[in-house]
């Protein structure tokens, strides 16, 4: 059952200073599908009218008006759109450590990417108006974590599978922050294969090719970069991009908005109270 949109206008991004820089988007009827990438933090959405669709590899998820749909930090996604297809969302990005945070402590992880139940999404429904009306409330926080807190524990299943060898010698190359000086022909050796079958095993345990991927880590780079003060044109060359309206594309393709809107997008004051 399709529930009341949070937010009526178009795409709004909302970044805070709590909840250890916790971070929103809010969009209306939005058409535009966004390509294979991912994300550091908990994606947490609540569809209000539309499908969310997301593919990730070998498989469609489809998440109807009144559901939550989430992915896990570092799972690549896709979200296509059918010609006439549309979705209303609220999206919470919510870090690794202060849902863990939430959950008491406990690692979480979560397999079902969907979930159906009223009553959590009507809390977090009720957050999101209070996230977007910029309200002052000292219990907001506290809310958000009692949320947060009962969504993992309902739906979180704690850790992921112990990784293999591959898959540690790729979480160590993609952790190291070297993607504006990415060498192929060094990472292929260094997995003791030639650069063809690294472009294969790369995609194969990403989802993305080297490109896209280092595509992506640069515009999340410059999120930071933005936020620090520097302008558009000192971040679009210092990451690499050939002028601005290159660096502007990639990063409305990958957001879903404007490295402007992004820059102008309302922070909040309030601090986690850490006691």
């Amino acid at each position: 059952m399709a529930r009341t949109s949070a937010n009526r206008s178009p795409s709004r991004y909302y970044k805070f200073s709590f909840c250890d820089g916790l971070e929103a988007l809010s969009a209306k009827n939005h058409k535009t599908p966004f390509p294979f990438h991912f994300h550091p933090t908990f994606n947490i959405t609540l569809v209000y009218d539309g499908a969310f669709n997301t593919k990730l590899p070998g498989r469609l998820v489809i998440a109807p008006s009144g559901s939550i749909l989430i992915t896990n930090p570092q799972e690549i996604h896709a979200n296509p759109f059918e010609a006439d297809g549309y979705v209303s969302f609220f999206t919470f990005y919510v870090s690794r450590e202060f849902l863990q945070y939430c959950n008491g402590g406990s690692p979480v992880l979560f397999v079902d990417k969907t979930i159906d139940d009223a009553d959590l999404f009507s809390s977090l429904h009720q957050l999101a108006i209070r996230l977007s009306g910029q309200g002052n409330s000292p219990f907001l926080e506290n809310d958000l974590k009692a949320a947060l807190g009962l969504l993992a524990a309902k739906y979180g299943s704690g850790h992921a599978p112990d990784p293999d060898r591959t898959q540690i010698l790729f979480d160590e190359l993609l952790a190291g922050d070297f993607f504006e000086k990415f060498s192929l022909a060094e990472a292929a050796k260094r997995f003791g294969i030639d650069k063809y079958k690294f472009i294969r095993l790369f995609k194969y345990q990403t989802g993305l090719t080297p490109n896209n991927y280092f595509i992506y880590k640069r515009i999340e780079k410059s999120k930071s970069m933005l936020t620090e003060g520097k302008d558009l044109l000192s971040v679009a060359i210092d990451l690499g991009f050939y002028d601005t309206a290159h660096y502007c594309n990639h990063f409305k393709k990958f957001t879903g908005i404007s490295p402007k809107a992004y820059i102008v997008s309302p922070k909040s004051k309030q601090k986690r109270n850490q006691t």
